[in-house]
């Protein structure tokens, strides 16, 4: 059986190799049919302690690791820092380009 994997939003990482995710989903109401968002937190298993608050991350389900931990990091998707840095890039590179439209 494949092993099931989500993507999430790193809330906590004051454990040492533990952080918790924050993943949504989205539900239909089964009378109303209206979709609401539900989120569940999992703790997961961080071995190198990489993630950091707001970092969009990949995790996967493995073995009990203790008590609470079922769930191993992946990847790192995004970081709030790289976010950044590309949103501070494109402005940077659609000034230029507007300047230089301007300049024609």
């Amino acid at each position: 059986m494949p092993k099931i994997t989500k993507v999430g939003v790193v809330k906590s990482n004051k454990m040492d190799k533990t952080a918790v995710v924050s993943v949504e989903r989205l539900v239909r109401h089964p009378l109303y049919t209206r979709s609401f968002k539900k989120t569940s937190n999992f703790t997961i298993h961080d071995e190198a302690n990489k993630c950091q608050i707001g970092d969009r991350v990949k995790i996967v389900e493995c073995r009990p690791i203790s008590k609470r931990k079922r769930w191993r990091l992946v990847e790192i998707l995004v970081s709030p820092a790289e976010r950044d840095a590309q949103r501070a890039a494109s402005a940077r590179s659609g000034g230029q380009a507007q300047a230089a439209d301007d300049a024609k």
